[in-house]
């Protein structure tokens, strides 16, 4: 008599849970390595509860068309770990674009797949220049665009008919997050773990990222307001200098050789353009930055003083005192008795130093 055969026991792997927040990666060619970073350590350290980046609670992924790695904007190489899979699989989709100028970004492979997440309603997030990338798919027509104020113009001239918002750090508008890269992609991301897996793990990251408090998506870019439309295509080169060149301030003779004119062809642009000379509004651009930092940060006025281009304490606090009415000092002896007696201290005129924002 056969004997009855006993089951046989099988060790059956347990199906592993969806991790409760995916985001799959798309680097454009010559991205920004410190967006993917943020944004990635953040996931990785939201992932598991220790340090070992296990992917439990989140899981990433780089995708990309073609097997080969994809160069960053400093020459670091970053390898996709997929192909192009179902967008469904993910919370959400990031681009992370970078330099804007040295060849095509990401080729019709990558366009096609981002207009089919689009229409399975994944959300769509373009870092740095990934808001171009998303935009040159048809993908932001009536949307919002956060940008940074860098490349403000270079949006406008490329989509006329968009809105692009340069003033803030990132913007949510419905399926698509666009931010204008640097810092504000360590908030974004921070936002998005928040929202996804609660605060206590986005503080976490931040933590150990030695992180400052998240800032909102409606806070303020730290970029001087300049002013709104400028036709004279050599005044506006003359700005971007300016603000490219606040810590380190050039001579007004050498932005005229930059912009191949003489000293006094670029003092006479600036008097019939602005009503000012060159180096007065350069100077009341510094010292427009400089309100901004007094009033948006904790550094030291010394600090603010040499961030905003000036050699010296006494030189800066004379100026902003002149334009002001007030010192730095002063301003920050106000703030400390405004958290107990209310604010002492007007908050600073949109229309003050530099006129409207010619960057958003």
């Amino acid at each position: 008599m056969a004997s009855a055969k006993s089951p046989k026991r099988t060790v059956e792997s347990a199906t592993p849970a969806r991790p409760r927040l995916s985001v799959g990666f798309i680097l454009a060619e010559n991205f920004t390595l410190s967006a993917f970073s943020l944004f990635v350590d953040q996931l990785r350290l939201a992932a598991d509860e220790g340090d070992l980046s296990r992917p439990i609670n989140c899981q990433w992924t780089i995708m990309g068309s073609r097997s080969e790695p994809v160069r960053a904007s400093c020459g670091v190489t970053v390898s996709r770990t997929s192909g192009f899979v179902d967008p469904r699989r993910f919370d959400y989709i990031a681009v992370v674009g970078g330099i804007l100028h040295a060849g095509k970004q990401v080729d019709e492979a990558t366009m096609d797949y981002l207009r089919q997440a689009a229409r399975a309603g994944v959300p769509l997030v373009g870092l740095c220049t990934g808001s171009f990338i998303l935009a040159r798919a048809g993908l932001m027509t009536g949307r919002r665009v956060c940008v940074n104020w860098y490349h403000y113009q270079d949006f406008l001239d490329e989509f006329p008919h968009h809105v692009p918002v340069a003033d803030r750090l990132f913007v949510v508008d419905g399926d698509r997050i666009t931010c204008p890269g640097g810092g504000s992609v360590g908030d974004l991301a921070s936002w998005i773990v928040e929202r996804s897996l609660g605060r206590a793990v986005a503080q976490k990251s931040r933590q150990i990222l030695v992180l400052d408090q998240a800032r909102p998506g409606n806070a303020s870019q730290p970029h001087p307001p300049l002013v709104d439309t400028i036709a004279d295509e050599r005044v506006r080169r003359a700005l971007l200098l300016m603000e490219q060149h606040l810590a380190d301030p050039l001579l007004i003779a050498d932005i005229a050789v930059r912009l191949q004119l003489s000293t006094r062809q670029l003092e006479r642009l600036f008097q019939n353009v602005l009503g000012m000379r060159p180096a007065a509004f350069y100077r009341a651009l510094r010292l427009k930055y400089a309100r901004w930092l007094l009033d948006n940060t904790d550094r030291s006025v010394t600090d603010i003083a040499l961030e905003a281009g000036f050699a010296d304490c006494a030189h800066f606090s004379r100026h902003f005192k002149a334009l002001h009415g007030f010192s730095p000092s002063d301003r920050r002896a106000r703030e400390a008795r405004a958290e107990t007696d209310g604010p002492a201290v007007p908050p600073v005129s949109a229309i003050e130093l530099a006129g409207p924002r010619l960057f958003g």
